[in-house]
């Protein structure tokens, strides 16, 4: 990324870099968008419920995506960071407000926070940079927001299936410039030499957003358990969840997670892997969203059968999860465990011998699945020397 010395506004490029308060301020709007998106599903199970629930998703966390790369590179300290980050909130918070009837009466609302946010990022820094090529980059992010801008307020002034139609467009837009390092006419793209990171500061960044996740699922199988009558089958589904939970952060930590930082060091091409995380961890968060809905499902009614959307969220969930951190091992090692392999067999044989099967016993197949791969994790790492990272980029 272009520099700024003159206004202090780029991170020094020696010395730890930690995330900052304001910054961890930022992320509590986050948890009330991702609670109100794993909610939702769990009301909607049904196509159409699913494919809104992703592009909700997908929309919230290229939200925190790109702020999280814009403090990496920049003093959030700097009153100029300060006041983006600030705005970008604001709008978090107007886009989760309007989550659960984004498809339906507040669909402008959502689209227009969406949109305000990215392009408004962009002007700030514009504004505050000095210098045509430290702001470069700036206006390349606001040449492809705008550009996205158009499908996404479009889709929000029409109903049925053209608006996700046109919202996906928007999110294809938004992805895949970025994939690409933001290709402008007359600009050209970003160089790759240009994604200079603090390595320490963005893994703990992303470290802290799949924690983050997991308070949506503590979060929600919580205030389920609140809101109804205890019984004895909602006690014991809110133990499999609370399970479930501990399973997932520690397969996530174990390793690949904790490696995060020395592995963008370490890197062949840093810039790579550092476009590279951002699609491996909506893959990771997404499936803790699933699962979520799920454990809501069977800590409300635990006796419930098993319909095909449930098990797909309660199953398939975990099975998103893993999936992502088969990519994430990949990414660090150059290799996939076997256990992870095998775990996505199990869930998907059982997946149809669930069905009609109390939503319970769903749950609790699933969270014996993870603890299968945490076990398996546990013995490969029993005994033998730390494994370092082998970045496949």
């Amino acid at each position: 990324m272009t520099t700024d010395r003159a206004v202090g506004l780029t991170r020094a490029d020696g010395g730890p870099q930690r995330a900052t308060l304001l910054e961890l301020f930022l992320d509590l709007v986050f948890v009330a968008a991702l609670a109100l998106t794993s909610r939702s599903l769990a009301q909607r199970l049904d196509p159409a419920g699913v494919f809104q629930t992703m592009v909700l998703l997908m929309a919230i966390w290229w939200v925190w995506s790109v702020t999280a790369l814009t403090t990496d590179l920049y003093h959030g300290q700097r009153p100029p960071i300060f006041v983006m980050t600030l705005w970008v909130m604001l709008g978090t918070i107007l886009m989760a407000g309007t989550l659960p009837d984004a498809f339906s009466d507040r669909a402008l609302a959502f689209a227009g926070a969406y949109v305000a946010i990215h392009v408004g990022r962009g002007i700030f820094l514009v504004a505050a940079l000095h210098g045509r090529m430290a702001r470069l980059h700036a206006s390349r992010f606001i040449f492809w927001f705008v550009l996205s801008a158009a499908p996404w307020l479009a889709g929000a002034l029409v109903a049925g299936t053209t608006r996700g139609v046109l919202w996906t467009a928007a999110l294809a837009v938004d992805y895949g410039s970025a994939w690409l390092r933001y290709p402008t006419p007359g600009l050209g793209k970003v160089p790759a030499s240009q994604y200079r990171v603090a390595a320490d500061h963005l893994a703990e960044r992303y470290q802290q957003f799949f924690t983050l996740a997991l308070g949506d699922l503590i979060l929600v199988t919580t205030l389920t358990y609140a809101d109804h009558h205890m019984t004895a089958g909602r006690t014991v589904a809110l133990l499999v969840a609370f399970a479930a939970t501990v399973l997932l952060w520690q397969i996530y930590v174990h390793r690949a997670g904790s490696l995060l930082q020395a592995t963008i060091e370490s890197a062949r091409d840093p810039g790579g892997f550092v476009r590279s995380a951002p699609y491996t961890h909506l893959v990771m968060v997404a499936g803790v969203v699933a699962a979520s809905a799920g454990f809501e499902i069977a800590i409300a009614h635990p006796a419930e059968p098993t319909t095909p959307w449930l098990a797909g969220v309660m199953l398939g969930g975990p099975a998103l999860f893993l999936v992502g951190r088969a990519r994430f091992e990949y990414e660090v090692f150059s290799r996939v465990s076997a256990s992870r392999l095998a775990a996505l067999l199990v869930l998907a044989v059982a997946a149809p011998l669930l069905l009609h099967a109390p939503a319970l016993v769903a749950g609790l197949t699933a969270t014996l699945v993870l603890a299968g791969v945490a076990v398996a994790d546990g013995i490969r790492a029993r005994g033998g020397q730390p494994e370092q990272p082998a970045p496949s980029m």
